[in-house]
């Protein structure tokens, strides 16, 4: 019994009918103007898409058919004619009932997708976002002895297909009928119909016209012969304002034959951040697949924008954006070898145009040229770097100085650039972006140059030592100057340099100024960070304050007899030399110099008092 039950219980059971999913056509429609599409013009982009399509279907089989779209709007509808390849009734069922089918995909054309720009087969169904309802009036080419067929469907999800009398339609072809939802005839008015139409396919391969105006504009402004380089220019700065709004300051031609890519790259004619992302024009095949294409080009050439037409390149399924892949990277490497070549051609043969255009953007060759010795090799006479020399190239200053000295931070350069001027040291400030990079890959393009990095000995050592026996005779100055500044974590040195006019100088690196945040947090933190923080102490050398002798200044504060004076004017000292290098100040030090200020005050008022 209880076998027989087990083995009842077992037994298969019969199999049920599949279910279909039921689509919510409304909710589709939503979902399709929120998130994936931009905006509710890329109607007009479906349906020009689906008519160039139905064209190259027919064109195909038949090469001499008729090629034309035409568009006619009026008073909230909009009426696209072609003479593509056409549909039966069931073509029809197949097709347009069916969401996420593309005719593309039908027998016989499987081999020639890629000569159509629809690959996702949402067709008729983005027009949903400003129509409620579509009629579709269509005759068979294929088939010339099939009546035509209607299908007429609604925003609610229902159609109906029917078929027509023959004089209904009497050439091969498609006829869509648009008629706007409610808040949506805006888009099917004849001047915004003819802009998108213009905008979108200015570059198809076929004739199409609103009413009589043309849409398309053949050939392109890059492929059109000019009687001249100089008119050509011209010709495409105009495109260029007419497309971007900006004066290039030079254009590149863009050629990848392998990948199907003619366009031309316009030079901005101001500077823009590296981090900014660019926005490029793509058509595919003609068609217009977006104006903000960010990953065409390399990240380096940010200075400029691209308008390119495509037959390689993958739409991603909302046909606004490539899709990344080997091809993309491909071609983002081969149009930036064309920007590359282009800079070079500069270098070699237009240097006026080349200084010119780096007087804007060089920034972007800077960062193009950390990579590529070819290009940093090219651009050394005319890249521009900021030295105590003045504003040289890297090729000026190394044939100026045997030793080409740096620093990593523009705070650096600043709190040593004039003392080392005035003794003779080279000093390139290599804090701005890229520059101490190219500064260290220097050697690897001019053999024999040597790069160092400048720190606080290095500046120190190129100034005067003060005779032993003065600096033995200030040894009380020098005390109370120390035993004031060394809370801070900085020691006090006695020097002879030019300027004469420099009292003091504050010098540190990067390693004192670590040593210094870490004491500041070790004297913040409770027991146990503290601890842990003096583990980390390091030997690195302190902050010092350089103190002039050759300055009158220095002189008579080193004469006086006062220590707390001597401390106050040394507190001043310390305070005007960190603002002269243009340091961020610490709480610490903002105390130090109301401290200081209000100490030299009261000395003088007490003088003053004490005199009368």
């Amino acid at each position: 019994m209880d076998s027989q039950t087990s083995q009842s219980s077992q037994a298969p059971q019969p199999s049920q009918p599949p279910h279909t999913f039921q689509v919510d056509l409304r909710g589709l429609v939503d979902l399709l103007s929120h998130h994936l599409y931009s905006s509710p013009k890329v109607y007009l982009r479906e349906l020009l898409q689906n008519a160039v399509d139905a064209i190259t279907a027919r064109r195909a089989e038949e090469p001499g058919a008729p090629a034309k779209v035409r568009l006619y709007a009026d008073a909230g509808a909009l009426r696209v004619e072609d003479s593509g390849v056409g549909l039966t009734e069931a073509d029809v069922h197949n097709l347009l009932a069916t969401i996420g089918r593309s005719s593309k995909r039908a027998e016989g054309l499987q081999e020639a997708r890629s000569d159509f720009l629809g690959q996702f087969g949402i067709g008729l169904l983005a027009c949903f976002v400003v129509a409620e309802r579509i009629r579709v009036v269509s005759r068979s080419a294929r088939t010339p002895d099939a009546p035509p067929v209607e299908w007429t469907a609604t925003d609610d999800g229902s159609y109906t297909v029917r078929t027509l009398p023959d004089d209904a339609r009497t050439e091969p072809g498609t006829t869509v009928h648009l008629v706007a939802r409610a808040g949506a005839a805006e888009w099917l008015a004849e001047g915004r119909v003819l802009a998108l139409a213009r905008d979108f396919g200015s570059l198809l391969p076929y004739d199409v016209r609103v009413g009589d105006e043309a849409v398309t504009d053949l050939p392109a402004p890059w492929d059109r012969p000019y009687p001249s380089p100089a008119n050509r220019r011209v010709a495409l700065a105009r495109h260029c304002h007419d497309l971007f709004g900006f004066t290039p300051l030079d254009s590149i031609t863009l050629d990848v034959p392998l990948a199907g890519i003619r366009g031309v790259a316009y030079v901005l004619p101001s500077a823009v951040s590296p981090a900014q992302r660019a926005g490029h024009r793509v058509h595919l095949k003609g068609m217009l697949l977006t104006e903000r294409a960010e990953q065409l080009l390399p990240d380096w050439a940010f200075f400029v924008r691209c308008v390119l037409d495509t037959d390689s390149l993958r739409p991603t399924a909302s046909r606004e954006a490539l899709y990344e892949d080997e091809t993309l990277a491909a071609v983002r490497e081969a149009l930036g070898e064309r920007i590359r070549s282009w800079l070079t051609g500069l270098a070699a043969g237009d240097p006026e145009r080349l200084a010119a255009f780096l007087s804007v953007h060089h920034l972007g060759v800077k960062s193009l040229a950390r990579h590529d010795k070819e290009m940093l090799r090219t651009m050394l006479p005319w890249l521009p770097f900021e030295t105590t020399d003045g504003r040289l190239s890297l090729e000026e200053f190394a044939q100026r100085h045997p030793v080409v000295h740096f620093t990593r931070t523009v705070e650096e350069y600043r709190q040593v650039a004039p003392i080392a001027s005035a003794q003779g040291v080279g000093v390139i400030n290599g804090g701005y972006t890229y520059d101490s990079e190219l500064v260290e890959a220097l050697p690897s393009v001019r053999p024999g140059t040597v790069v160092a990095e400048l720190d606080a000995d290095t500046v120190t050592a190129h100034l005067d030592a003060v005779d032993p026996a003065e600096e033995l005779a200030l040894s009380g100055f020098l005390a109370a100057a120390r035993a004031k500044l060394d809370p801070l974590g900085c020691d006090v040195v006695l020097r002879a340099f030019h300027p004469l006019s420099v009292p003091a100088l504050h010098l540190d690196d990067r390693a004192a100024r670590h040593e210094q945040a870490r004491a500041e947090a070790e004297e913040q933190a409770d027991d146990l960070w503290a601890g842990i923080l003096g583990s980390l102490r390091g030997s690195a050398p302190r902050a010092r304050l350089v103190l002039n002798n050759l300055n009158p200044l220095i002189r008579r504060i080193s004469s006086l007899g006062d220590p707390e004076l001597i401390g106050t004017a040394t507190e001043s000292l310390y305070g005007q030399a960190l603002l002269m290098a243009q340091r961020p100040l610490r709480p610490a030090d903002s105390a130090l110099l109301n401290r200081a200020f209000i100490g030299l005050l009261e000395w003088a008022t007490n003088g003053e008092e004490g005199r009368s």
